[in-house]
């Protein structure tokens, strides 16, 4: 898969996140390569374990910083479970991006 491509845990995370946010802004970046070589992915042959997600989303209003992110992992529950190791998230309402 090229740098620029996008797998399935990818699309699936953006579908997900754009049904459910409905996201002003959305940034999801496939970092799985600059974790292949720790431990824990040692004989992990799939390419989409780690990503970086930015989100900006009015649903973020009035939510804590740990709500928005159980928020994000309850809707990728699926992927996680499936094989998503890790996400770093930026969560952010429309007004904070002022």
């Amino acid at each position: 898969m090229a740098s620029n491509e996008k797998g399935p845990v990818q699309l699936s995370i953006e579908t997900k996140l754009t049904e459910a946010l409905n996201p002003t802004e959305m940034d999801i970046v496939n970092e799985s390569h600059l974790h292949a070589h720790h431990e824990p992915m040692k004989g992990v042959t799939n390419k989409e374990t780690h990503f970086r997600v930015t989100i900006v989303s009015d649903q973020f209003k009035g939510k804590t910083l740990m709500q928005r992110h159980r928020l994000i992992y309850s809707l990728l529950n699926d992927e996680l479970q499936a094989g998503l190791h890790a996400l770093s998230i930026k969560a952010k309402a429309p007004e904070e991006e002022k």
